[in-house]
């Protein structure tokens, strides 16, 4: 990304944080407090003249009960009220900016890149890269998207898994391929009585397929 693009994705990110805080019906700031920031930062942060973190826009998504898929989107959020279940966010995105930074830093000596070559392709100085990767600094989604985007890397690598906010967004996930199921597989799963069929698919899905070839041919000999 070069200058021009950043600009227009941070005020398209603004757009996003604007429109799923109002569709949640939260005030800038009970979402900056939530994250652990100034109701001014915030405000910039919708107005498109500031960036969050990667850290500080997953803390937002587990604040208002969001998937993170939602800022990378070109739909806006239907009005559905959330409760909250505010975070420690200060010790939490601290952590998060310093396991962002060792993973960057990481993935730059992975692809075996200087830290001058990142410099030049981004834009961004040296200085800053390094404040950067050392966790010292929180670094706006948009320039970690552009620094991943030089790298050949993708920002979904980079998201918590391990966190209650990933937990949170992986069983978000896990819910939304539910909800995708067709209507008679969900109320197939959902019936106690089926449970014993659905661990079995799961054991058999662990076999080899020399394994299930045995067992279906143990099968055949049984019905024949």
């Amino acid at each position: 990304m070069n200058n021009t693009q950043i600009t227009i994705r941070e005020k398209k990110l603004g757009l996003l944080i604007r429109d799923a805080r109002m569709a949640e019906r939260r005030s800038i700031k009970e979402c900056a407090d939530a994250i652990g920031i100034k109701p001014g930062l915030f405000r910039a942060y919708e107005e498109g003249r500031r960036a969050p973190s990667l850290p500080e826009l997953e803390t937002l998504v587990y604040y208002l009960k969001l998937p993170i898929s939602q800022f990378w989107g070109n739909e806006t959020r239907s009005d559905i009220a959330s409760p909250v279940d505010l975070l420690d966010t200060a010790r939490l995105i601290s952590l998060r900016q310093r396991m962002i930074g060792a993973l960057l830093r990481q993935e730059r000596n992975n692809v075996n890149m200087s830290m001058r070559h990142l410099s030049t392709e981004t834009g961004i100085t040296q200085a800053r890269l390094k404040a950067y990767e050392m966790g010292e600094r929180a670094i706006p989604v948009p320039e970690l998207e552009s620094i991943l985007t030089v790298m050949g890397s993708r920002i979904e690598t980079f998201f918590d898994q391990n966190g209650p906010v990933g937990q949170w967004m992986t069983s978000q996930r896990a819910m939304q391929k539910f909800l995708d199921l067709p209507d008679e597989m969900q109320n197939f799963v959902c019936q106690a009585v089926n449970r014993p069929y659905i661990e079995l698919a799961m054991k058999l899905s662990d076999m080899s397929r020399e394994k299930l070839r045995s067992v279906a041919e143990g099968l055949l000999d049984i019905t024949l």
